[in-house]
């Protein structure tokens, strides 16, 4: 196991009802911006219980911000920035899911960034502080949230990713001061949404797990063994959630595993790949493909394409999760890798989810705006060992216009 610090500061406010503890935890004399998306919100009452809530004690002034995209918008962000100088701000809430959450986080760090004498933030500083991954802000607004749509684990750490149309670019970043104060997890919310947004949720979910799991042994016993578990649980429940939606405890289970699958745990003192991810970013710029279907659709090929670097751990999630072993249907260690890979196609397939180019109807046409794409954001050294280089990239989206197990 490598040397590592763990630190994280958010407090998890889990169950049905717990919106009502908003009057104990946002500050009572607080100026606050509610931060939110598409309008699911207000259509299912979550915005009307958090406004009550609020108001239930204290006296807090109470503003909104809505229209933060699914995939959120630089510019967007902009706006709730300039908002938040101009009401002078001190709270922000954000209430959905790992979009709002990631955007308002981006808000927070870059309201401070403002043109010389006016209140209106800088876009050249903010685009400069988002390429340098918001690394070297050093103050931000206090911030909480309250999770609708369990996924990218926003909710208990302290990144997120931007998305910027105008330059074709979806990029992370992370801050220690973009650490939510606390995140209340409800899973009664999580029954409004489509079916699409649940299993995209669990795919994210074990996509995060897996780019911290698959990369190479450390002997790090308890971070493996914990995220072998994340894993199970997902395939578990994830298939149980897509045949009975209605079923409560699956929805707390599967609430809670996606934010500890990137609440950092899992992650400490191991490396880490997400090459999957990077990529599946410009395939989200590029295309509007929503996040984790890019991620689904490129894992496999992922694993085919890094098998030899990734052995040991390829062997051990195949044993550990999907119980494969050499027999005599898996004769030989590349034979039970490939059925690893096949059980986690079928896996995704069962919850509706793409696993090729094709399933998303690209073909080798999209490779190289991708790879152009990967190099313009300096995508060049991806990886465990920092040697994912370009051509590795467009081998992986080579293997992946269609699927082996298809």
């Amino acid at each position: 196991m490598n040397n590592f610090q763990y630190y994280n500061p958010v407090r998890i406010v889990f169950g049905e009802g717990q919106i009502k503890q908003l009057s104990e935890l946002v500050p009572t004399d607080a100026r606050v911006l509610i931060t939110y998306g598409g309008g699911s919100a207000q259509r299912t009452g979550t915005l009307d219980e958090v406004k009550e809530a609020l108001a239930a004690s204290g006296t807090r002034t109470v503003f909104e911000f809505g229209g933060i995209e699914a995939n959120p918008e630089f510019t967007t962000l902009l706006k709730a920035a300039d908002m938040v100088n101009e009401h002078n701000i001190d709270f922000l809430l954000a209430v959905g899911g790992g979009s709002v959450i990631d955007g308002s986080k981006f808000v927070a760090l870059v309201s401070s960034l403002t043109e010389e004498d006016d209140t209106t933030v800088s876009r050249e500083q903010a685009w400069n502080a988002l390429t340098s991954y918001c690394r070297d802000i050093d103050s931000a607004i206090d911030l909480g949230a309250v999770l609708t749509i369990p996924a990218t684990g926003s909710e208990m750490n302290s990144g997120g990713v931007i998305n910027y149309s105008e330059r074709q670019a979806k990029l992370p970043f992370g801050n220690a001061l973009a650490f939510p104060k606390f995140s209340i997890l409800d899973p009664i919310k999580t029954l409004t949404l489509p079916e699409r947004q649940v299993m995209n949720g669990v795919a994210d979910a074990f996509v995060h797990v897996m780019e911290q799991y698959l990369t190479y042994p450390v002997n790090a016993k308890v971070q493996d063994a914990f995220a072998e578990s994340l894993l199970k649980i997902l395939i578990d429940e994830g298939r149980i959630v897509k045949q009975d939606p209605e079923n409560l405890e699956t929805r707390k289970n599967i609430m809670w595993t996606a934010t500890m699958a990137l609440n950092g745990l899992i992650g400490a003192g191991v490396p880490q790949d997400w090459t999957t991810h990077m990529i599946g970013h410009e395939l989200t710029s590029l295309h509007s493909i929503d996040h984790a279907r890019t991620l689904t659709i490129l894992l496999p090929s992922v694993m085919r394409e890094l098998k030899e670097s990734k052995k040991e751990k390829l062997l051990q999630y195949a044993h550990n999760v999907w119980n494969i072993t050499l027999d005599d249907t898996h004769q030989d260690e590349d034979a039970v890798i490939e059925a690893a890979i096949v059980r986690t196609e079928h896996f995704f397939r069962d919850l509706g989810l793409p696993v090729s180019l094709e399933d998303a109807e690209l073909d080798a046409s999209a490779i190289d705006p991708i790879i152009k794409q990967l190099e313009a954001h300096n995508m060049v050294q991806l990886g465990e060992h920092s040697n994912n280089d370009l051509e590795v990239s467009r081998r992986i989206l080579q293997r992946a216009i269609s699927s082996k197990s298809a």
